[in-house]
């Protein structure tokens, strides 16, 4: 049970696919321009990242290395399809919101990093919710970008009227209000000390990442070698 939750709240907060990994940038700034969209957005990919975790998770011992990727394309891009029919059918107006942004769901980097990095090796409930964590955090991440765009844009948010009509700043439903709203959001993360996976391996030094913090883990090295020396010197006096 443990682990389930720690997939929850990765995907929520540690390892959050915007506001941590700034994946999925592409919908993120576009889309987010009302609550709605955003919500729309967030739930579509949450749907296709669980089940492309679920088959992929099945299929990760059947499927060759060699066309491994193909293959998550081809999942991903069948389960993406059905979606964008069922949103087509039945929510036509969210479908007309969002238009190209449903199909390009396929080459979604949360989609393929998550099938690569985890469903590929790890049991299928595990992998259903590292996907459910992943969607619910780009779905919250989408959400409230969306409502503080809309709300300060527009006065509204999900189309209620909360602030006066006189009182609109349209740049934040323009494209220079999404990157001011995730600056934001991110800004207040940091402020509020939420500890992301990043954040704890700058507090940390490098927790042996040395891609990050070469001169960390070198120092590191060289003190663990000294004693290693001086033990090794005095074990042949």
């Amino acid at each position: 049970m443990k682990q389930y939750i720690e997939r929850l709240w990765n995907g929520l907060v540690k390892e959050n696919p915007v506001l941590v990994l700034m994946l999925g940038m592409c919908p993120a700034l576009a889309v987010t321009t009302q609550a709605a969209n955003g919500i729309g957005m967030g739930l579509s990919t949450l749907a296709v990242l669980v089940l492309s975790n679920l088959i992929i998770s099945y299929l990760r011992k059947v499927i060759p290395d060699q066309v491994r990727l193909p293959a998550y394309i081809v999942i991903v891009a069948s389960l993406v399809t059905v979606t964008e029919m069922l949103i087509k059918a039945y929510l036509p107006s969210l479908y007309e919101a969002l238009g190209i942004y449903i199909p390009l769901i396929v080459v979604n980097c949360i989609i393929l990093g998550r099938a690569e990095a985890y469903a590929n090796k790890h049991t299928p409930m595990l992998s259903v919710m590292d996907g459910i964590g992943m969607g619910l955090g780009f779905t919250v991440a989408l959400t409230l970008a969306g409502a503080i765009r809309e709300l300060l844009g527009a006065g509204t948010v999900f189309g209620l009227r909360l602030l006066p009509e006189s009182f609109s700043m349209t740049i934040f439903i323009q494209p220079p209000g999404a990157f001011l709203v995730f600056a934001l959001i991110i800004a207040v993360m940091n402020a509020i000390g939420i500890r992301t996976r990043q954040r704890q391996l700058v507090e940390s030094g490098c927790d042996g990442n040395c891609a990050l913090c070469n001169t960390a883990c070198d120092s590191r090295t060289t003190e663990k070698a000294e004693p290693a020396a001086e033990q090794k010197g005095g074990d042949k006096a």
